[in-house]
């Protein structure tokens, strides 16, 4: 790859943004990072100011989906440096989506280098507030133009950053979910275990039918049986029943979450009983009537661990815990953010530190 070119703006909007009062993926910071792929390699790596990009009608990736992202936070760290939690991670699933929609890979040099140069430059844009962070959003998408269903040839890999506070409205109180009984997400064999832009698309009506409801989101059951959960909309979910921490397996139809290996490394470090199996809402709802179910949470990038306080299935409405927030899911949410702020000592070497 050739060398990183940088071009840098000739007049920052820093000033205008309210770093104390900010919503999610709304505000956008001064650079972005573009990379091209044209015959088998990767061409002129820049970093410029952020703005549109041009396209044609035909661009393929606007017919036929072939687009992939991921989410990351940095964070500024006690020393003053800047943290970022598990990147590797997310290089590593990126490449599993890339390979699942036929995008080439990206080569840890370069992800890594544009990453740190880029959060370098715009260093000033980390909220200093607790609670809030630098939102890394890395994506990749075809852009051949043309009408057909076959894959791009070229691709555009970016790097965009955005100042954010709590991704739901609730922060870190608890939140509702309804369970869909026409709609499901994902099947095994599928791209559900993909984080690409349809499986987001295919999400949109339920959840805005769960919205108007008067739920945060919706918690999808399996697409063969409709009887086994998934996974939340935008993040992975834990039961506690009778003390044992449990989340669905990673079958092919959910999505890997990084919040969700860490958790459950933290759990069993605890000395935790921690499954990972299938299970029912009937499970579920059957552990809620016999006072067993203790505590729901999901688990995610931008949430980081949001307690559930509500879930609606058919009739029945499952209340879990008064509505207050679980030991577990307090214990996993301070933990986490701990690590993340460099509060607490990373055992894991799970932070990435940029001085």
């Amino acid at each position: 790859m050739s060398e990183l070119k940088i071009t840098k703006t000739k007049k920052s909007h820093i000033n205008e943004v309210d770093f104390e009062n900010l919503g999610f993926g709304e505000i956008f910071t001064d650079h972005m990072f573009s990379v091209d792929y044209e015959a088998g390699r990767f061409i002129n790596p820049r970093i410029e100011p952020y703005g549109k990009i041009e396209f044609e009608p035909a661009l393929c990736t606007l017919h036929y989906g072939q687009a992939v992202f991921e989410g990351m936070k940095a964070f500024l760290s006690k020393d003053g440096g800047i943290n970022v939690f598990r990147p590797e991670k997310n290089l590593e699933r990126m490449n599993i989506s890339n390979a699942r929609m036929c995008i080439p890979q990206i080569d840890h040099d370069l992800f890594f280098d544009a990453m740190v140069t880029l959060l370098k430059l715009e260093k000033d844009w980390i909220p200093k507030k607790k609670g809030y962070s630098l939102y890394i959003r890395p994506f990749i998408f075809g852009t051949d133009s043309f009408l057909g269903v076959h894959p791009s040839k070229t691709y555009r890999f970016m790097i965009i950053l955005s100042p954010v506070g709590a991704y739901y409205k609730e922060g870190f109180n608890p939140v509702s979910l309804w369970v869909p009984e026409e709609y499901v997400r994902a099947v095994k064999g599928g791209v559900g275990n993909a984080k690409t832009a349809g499986n987001y698309a295919a999400s949109l009506l339920p959840t805005r039918i769960a919205n108007e409801k008067g739920f945060t989101q919706v918690l999808w059951l399996d697409g063969i049986e409709h009887k086994y959960i998934d996974e939340v909309g935008t993040m992975n979910i834990f039961f506690v029943i009778d003390d044992v921490m449990i989340t669905p397996p990673l079958e092919g139809s959910i999505l890997s979450g990084i919040t969700r290996d860490t958790s459950i490394q933290l759990a069993k470090l605890w000395g935790m009983d921690v499954q990972e199996r299938r299970i029912s809402i009937d499970e579920v709802v059957e552990a809620s009537k016999q006072n067993r179910l203790q505590e729901v949470f999901g688990s995610g990038t931008a949430a980081v661990i949001s307690p559930v306080g509500l879930i609606q299935y058919k009739d029945t409405t499952i209340n879990i815990n008064d509505g207050e927030v679980g030991p577990i899911a307090k214990r996993l949410f301070d933990e986490i953010t701990g690590i993340q702020y460099g509060e607490i000592p990373d055992k894991f070497g799970w932070v990435y530190n940029i001085s």
